[in-house]
């Protein structure tokens, strides 16, 4: 490991002070009475409280004069000013916890625990006057800390790559980018309290599965010692939740880490989180009217209006949703109708509309491609696409009325999936039929295709009830809720490729 001359600096400022008697790292609890936010807006309207406040936190600014000096402390929730005095944290002949510790000792991004008093300066700044300072962590690793000159900033964390792969790095320098991934939580919570509300059982489902199902997507593989067996990770938990319908439960729900062995771009990480849920007796039009309801609910409680900013537009999801079918969809923003099309013919259209597409690609991919091409990124509002081709939904129930069609939606929002519904397939021979029309697409090449559950096409056989299934996108969600343009901003910790 190559240092920086910054960091020779500060592992020798950590000899010293193991030198001196103190422990750069202690053990020990620090009591914390207060947090900054707390001082900063109750301190205004009474000028009596927060007199002996104990508070830790970080060192992001100092200005040290003579005797005295000024601090800014962050904590987690904001920052303040501190005022430190030699004579109060060194109130002895030796000053040496202020000479030397104080002032040569210690860096910005040391974490500091101090007590005292609130005031307010002859500049009308809240600060604490300290009288009493410990060091509870050394920072080894100078911060990158924001620096001006000639109108000109430098050294600003900005960098993409950089914030991902350092994310602590990313919330110290940058404390505003926490406020999205509370807002995730607070998504999360409000989805979940709607769906208790309903009644409906939060379950948990394999991660680890002997076979992958339930969406067509290429799986990451790995395999278990003991077992003696291939494994993989979970594509979606749709196959399992169904199982539990079987079981006998009327609505049951997973938020779920999913895994997809695909592209990445600012809408695809190959670890994603979803929700989906399963009810009983239900069917897609009756989904369609919770997932109004519910989302709805979430704007409103996230943003206290069911309009949200999202870039350029401005995004309603107040009830009722704009509704089209998939071949509706496909002739309103081309002008062709594909309805009655056969493969072939599909694959002359798409070539006319300049649709490119691999040998590998049947019926359903080609219509999704279309629709991908010319559609998706033109339906901005809240928007549901519905009675899909057979070929498109192998899990998904055939129209009660359209041959070739299946009951299933998805709801588009800011050009891009935000959820997917079926009318879920009970009848275990169609069912088995569908997943060996898969087995023959996987024969053409295609790597996306579907395997063959003998286990999930048993408990189909014993009978499913007629069933609603939902997959919500959470981080697509809360990119929209929170106004971010890529998916890696509302994860924590990216995937990224290996540092050189």
């Amino acid at each position: 490991m190559t240092l920086s001359e910054q960091e020779i600096i500060r592992r020798e400022s950590l000899q010293q002070l193991y030198e001196l008697g103190i422990n750069p790292f202690p053990s020990n609890t620090y009591e914390v009475n207060v947090n900054t936010s707390e001082i900063l807006e109750k301190f205004p309207t009474d000028e009596t409280l927060f007199q002996d406040v104990s508070i830790a936190g970080r060192i992001m600014s100092r200005r040290i004069m003579g005797a005295a000096s000024f601090v800014e402390l962050q904590d987690s929730v904001g920052r303040i000013q501190l005022y430190i005095k030699r004579d109060d944290i060194c109130p002895g002949e030796d000053k040496t916890c202020y000479n030397t510790v104080f002032k040569k000792l210690l860096d910005i991004g040391d974490i500091i625990g101090v007590r005292g008093f609130v005031f307010i300066t002859k500049m009308g700044e809240i600060t604490i006057h300290v009288k009493e300072l410990k060091l509870l962590a050394k920072s080894l690793h100078p911060l990158p800390i924001v620096k001006e000159k000639e109108d000109q900033i430098y050294d600003a964390f900005t960098d993409p790559e950089q914030r991902y792969r350092q994310r602590y790095v990313d919330l110290i320098v940058n404390p505003w980018i926490k406020d999205t991934f509370i807002r995730r939580a607070q998504l999360i919570g409000s989805m979940r309290n709607f769906l208790n509300s309903k009644g409906y059982l939060e379950v948990e489902t394999p991660i680890l599965q002997p076979l992958y199902g339930g969406a067509s997507a290429r799986p990451f593989k790995t395999y278990h010692n003991t077992l003696d067996t291939t494994l993989y990770l979970r594509i979606a938990n749709e196959l399992y939740l169904k199982r539990l319908i079987v079981g006998g439960f009327d609505g049951v729900f997973e938020f779920a880490k999913d895994f997809r062995n695909e592209g990445m771009s600012r809408f695809h990480n190959p670890e994603f989180t979803q929700m989906e849920l399963y009810v009983a007796f239900k069917d897609y039009n009756w989904m369609m009217e919770l997932v109004e309801e519910m989302i709805e609910k979430i704007a409103i409680d996230l943003n206290g209006s069911a309009k949200v900013q999202v870039g350029e537009y401005i995004i309603d999801f107040k009830r009722p949703w704009k509704r089209y079918t998939m071949y509706e969809v496909i002739q309103h923003f081309t002008g062709v109708d594909i309805s009655n099309m056969d493969e072939e013919e599909l694959r002359n259209t798409a070539q006319t509309l300049k649709v490119p597409l691999t040998p590998a690609m049947a019926k359903g991919k080609i219509i999704d491609e279309i629709f991908g091409e010319y559609c998706e990124p033109n339906l901005i509002q809240p928007t549901f696409i519905t009675d899909y081709p057979i070929e498109m939904s192998p899990l998904a129930k055939k129209h009660v009325s359209k041959p070739g069609l299946v009951e299933r939606f998805e709801a588009i929002v800011n050009g891009k999936e935000l959820c997917n519904s079926f009318s879920e397939l009970n009848d275990p021979i169609d069912q088995r039929e569908r997943f060996e029309a898969q087995l023959e697409l996987g024969r053409r090449g295609d790597e996306e295709s579907m395997v063959l559950d003998e286990d999930f096409l048993r408990a189909l056989e014993y009978g499913m009830p007629p069933t609603a299934g939902l997959g919500v996108g959470i981080d697509r969600l809360t990119m929209i809720m929170t106004n971010t343009a890529s998916i890696q901003d509302v994860i924590f910790f990216p995937q990224m490729r290996p540092e050189k």
